[in-house]
């Protein structure tokens, strides 16, 4: 599970993205994006050159990079919703099985490694950007940081979910994939995702008036220890859009440890199983129904579970669609309006 679990890098600020163009004034619209005006005509239709902070590292684009590499399964599908396929060289990394829309693309694109690819492998597709998934995407340990990439002429991404803090998941999903399609020139792409999923999200949140939340323990893995969703990341605000409230939302960070004495102590109505990996849902089910001390947990004595697969639970395109499938788990009697 480490790459999921990286030193926290310092809490970047999605400043408001910025297009720019020499010697010309800007304005700003409605949402907040600044663009060229005067006689940049072009520089303003097409968005570039674009300058873009990303945890910590700012990039300015002359033009959408054109030989991607994608390391972890949420930001792959990221750019295979955006219709970006043609500018995949190489993949990494999944957790389970792309969704079935995306299965053509997927296999259109070549896999450089099971999991993450050494720097070796990277450069061997001779890509001009990176995008990673996790923190653990990029250690400099193994020769793939941000400032390693950069030094070799490749760009790189990582997805936000990573490095901020305090603010609100669903909407830093909109900026990630705001930023992704202002990155890659398809704004309109972007920014129609972004329309559907708020009007999915609104779609849930009326089945769901008036009910009230259960109590939710995420179980990710872990034997000495549970590994579980804080309250960082976009799996805590999955779970209170879904109808429940997180017992572990005082963990600082979207994944961490917590003690099973805590477990106890929290008395969790409902289990929720992320599904992926080589350790069945059913043997987590085992693990949990089999050990005493888990014996007077509500959700255990109840054995009420819900799975979801590991993708659904990331910063991803798959997130408003995953908020009504666990609400459907968690509130099985919830009809649609």
């Amino acid at each position: 599970m480490s790459r999921r679990t990286p030193a926290l890098i310092a809490a970047a600020v999605l400043l408001p993205l910025a297009l720019t163009a020499c010697s010309s004034s800007s304005t700003t619209s409605s949402d907040g994006d600044t663009t060229a005006t005067g006689d940049k005509a072009a520089a303003k239709s097409d968005g570039f050159p674009y300058t873009v902070k990303n945890c910590g590292v700012t990039t300015t684009f002359k033009a959408p990079p054109k030989r991607v590499v994608t390391m972890n399964q949420h930001v792959t599908e990221i750019m295979l919703e955006l219709g970006l396929k043609k500018s995949l060289v190489g993949t990494a990394y999944l957790d389970d099985q792309v969704l079935p829309k995306y299965g053509e693309d997927y296999a259109s694109v070549p896999v450089i490694a099971k999991e993450y690819p050494s720097y070796e492998q990277l450069l061997a597709t001779d890509p001009d950007f990176v995008y990673g998934g996790y923190g653990s995407a990029f250690a400099a340990g193994d020769g793939r940081g941000r400032e390693a990439l950069k030094k070799s002429g490749i760009e790189s991404r990582l997805n936000t979910e990573s490095c901020t803090k305090g603010d609100q998941p669903m909407d830093t999903l909109y900026e990630e994939i705001r930023e992704v399609g202002r990155t890659f020139g398809v704004t309109d792409r972007a920014e129609a995702w972004i329309k559907r999923a708020k009007a999915d999200n609104a779609t849930t949140a009326k089945k769901l008036a008036g009910l009230k939340p259960v109590s939710v323990f995420v179980y990710d893995s872990g034997d000495k220890t549970a590994f579980t969703a804080g309250g960082e990341g976009i799996g805590n605000e999955l779970i209170e859009r879904a109808g429940g409230t997180n017992v572990f939302a005082d963990l600082d960070k979207p994944f961490g440890d917590a003690a099973w004495e805590n477990v106890v102590a929290r008395k969790p109505e409902v289990i929720v199983i992320y599904d992926y990996g080589a350790t069945t849902v059913e043997q987590k089910k085992k693990r949990l129904l089999d050990d005493p001390a888990l014996a007077d947990v509500p959700a255990v004595k109840n054995k009420r579970f819900a799975v979801m697969p590991l993708s659904d639970a990331v910063l991803g395109v798959r997130v408003p669609a995953a908020v009504d499938k666990l609400a459907a788990q968690l509130h099985p009697g919830a009809t649609t309006p």
